[in-house]
C-alpha cells in the first residue's frame, strides 16, 4: 500500500481505489456509503478533496468493518459452487424424486456427531444408510439412517408439493439446498451466513392421459433420476472446497448440531414456484413416452 494510501483502508485497495492483484478496476466500496454530514466532519472526511486519516473516530473505525465485510462477502459469494438439476415429474412422483435428490446430497454432506475429549480432540460417530424404495418411480436410493433428518426434509418438500397443485398454472418450480457456514460478526452486525454450495433443482409437472403413459413415466422418470444421481456422486467426488474442521467452541458456526443421530453441515432449503422455467425438460419427457408408445 502507497504512503498516500489511507492506512485503515483495506489491503485489497491502492490509493487509485483499483484492486491490487486482478485485471478488474472499479469504484471502491467507500464510494456507495453514505455518511452524515457531521459524521464527515468529525473523522475528517471530505466529499470534494477525497480522504483525510486526521481525528479517526469510532464512527470511521464502523465504516472500516463494514468494507471488510464487503469485501469479504462478495469474494465468499463469487466462491459458492453452484450446481443445477432438472427433473420433469408427474404430479404424484413430486415428493419422492425431490426427496432422492435431496437425500442424496446430504448423504455426502453429513458426518457422524463428534466427541469432543478435551479441545482439539475428538472422536467422529458412525452414519447409518438405508436403501428406500420409491412407491411412483422405479428407483431405489439411499438415504442417512435418521429419522429426524428424513422429517425435517419431507416436511419442506411436501410444502413444495401442496404449493406446485395449488399454484394454478403449469406446475413449474424449483427448489434450492444451500449449505453455508456463519462467521462471527462484532456488535452492532450480526452473524454472517457465507454460502460454499449451492444444488438447485428445476421442476416441471407434467399431465398425463392413460395409465399407459403413467406406466412409461414411472419407467423413465426412474432413468432419469439415476442419472441425476450418478451426476451428484461425480460432482462430490471432485476435490472442492470443503470447510476446515471446526474446534469445539466453532462446532456450530460449520455443523448442524441440533440432531441426535447425524450431523450434516449448516444447510438451509427454499423453493418457490415460477412462471416459466423452459420447456426443454417437458419436452424430452413427452417424446420419451411417445416414441415408447409407438414401439
Amino acid at each position: 500500500m502507497t504512503d498516500s494510501t489511507p492506512a485503515w483502508l483495506p489491503d485489497c485497495w491502492d490509493s487509485q481505489d483499483s484492486l491490487r492483484g486482478s485485471s478488474v478496476v472499479g469504484p471502491s466500496p467507500l464510494q456507495h456509503l453514505q455518511l452524515p454530514v457531521a459524521c464527515c466532519s468529525t473523522v475528517g472526511l471530505d466529499r470534494t478533496a477525497g480522504l483525510n486519516t486526521t481525528n479517526e473516530c469510532w464512527p470511521l473505525r464502523g465504516v472500516k468493518r463494514l468494507v471488510s465485510r464487503l469485501c469479504s462477502s462478495s469474494s465468499c459469494r463469487m466462491n459458492c459452487r453452484s450446481e443445477v438439476l432438472e427433473v420433469s415429474v408427474e404430479g404424484r412422483q413430486v415428493e419422492e424424486a425431490m426427496l432422492a435428490v435431496l437425500h442424496t446430497v446430504l448423504l455426502h454432506r453429513s458426518t457422524g456427531k463428534f466427541h469432543y475429549k478435551k479441545e482439539g480432540t475428538y472422536s467422529i460417530g458412525t452414519v447409518g444408510i438405508q436403501d428406500v424404495d420409491c412407491d411412483f418411480i422405479d428407483f431405489t436410493y439411499v438415504r442417512v439412517s435418521s429419522e429426524e433428518l428424513d422429517r425435517a426434509l419431507r416436511k419442506v418438500v411436501g410444502e413444495f408439493k401442496d404449493a406446485l397443485r395449488n399454484s394454478g398454472g403449469d406446475g413449474l418450480g424449483q427448489m434450492s439446498l444451500e449449505f453455508y457456514q456463519k462467521k462471527k460478526s462484532r456488535w452492532p452486525f450480526s452473524d454472517e451466513c457465507i454460502p460454499w454450495e449451492v444444488w438447485t433443482v428445476k421442476v416441471h409437472v407434467v399431465a398425463l392421459a392413460t395409465e399407459q403413459e403413467r406406466q412409461i413415466c414411472r419407467e423413465k422418470v426412474g432413468e432419469k433420476l439415476c442419472e441425476k444421481i450418478i451426476n451428484i456422486v461425480e460432482v462430490m467426488s471432485r476435490h472442492e472446497y470443503l470447510p476446515k474442521m471446526p474446534t469445539q467452541s466453532e462446532l456450530d458456526n460449520v455443523f448442524d448440531t441440533g440432531l441426535r443421530d447425524v450431523q450434516p453441515y449448516l444447510y438451509k432449503i427454499s423453493f418457490q414456484i415460477t412462471e416459466a422455467l423452459g420447456t426443454s425438460v417437458t419436452t424430452t419427457m413427452r417424446r420419451l413416452i411417445k416414441d415408447t408408445l409407438a414401439l
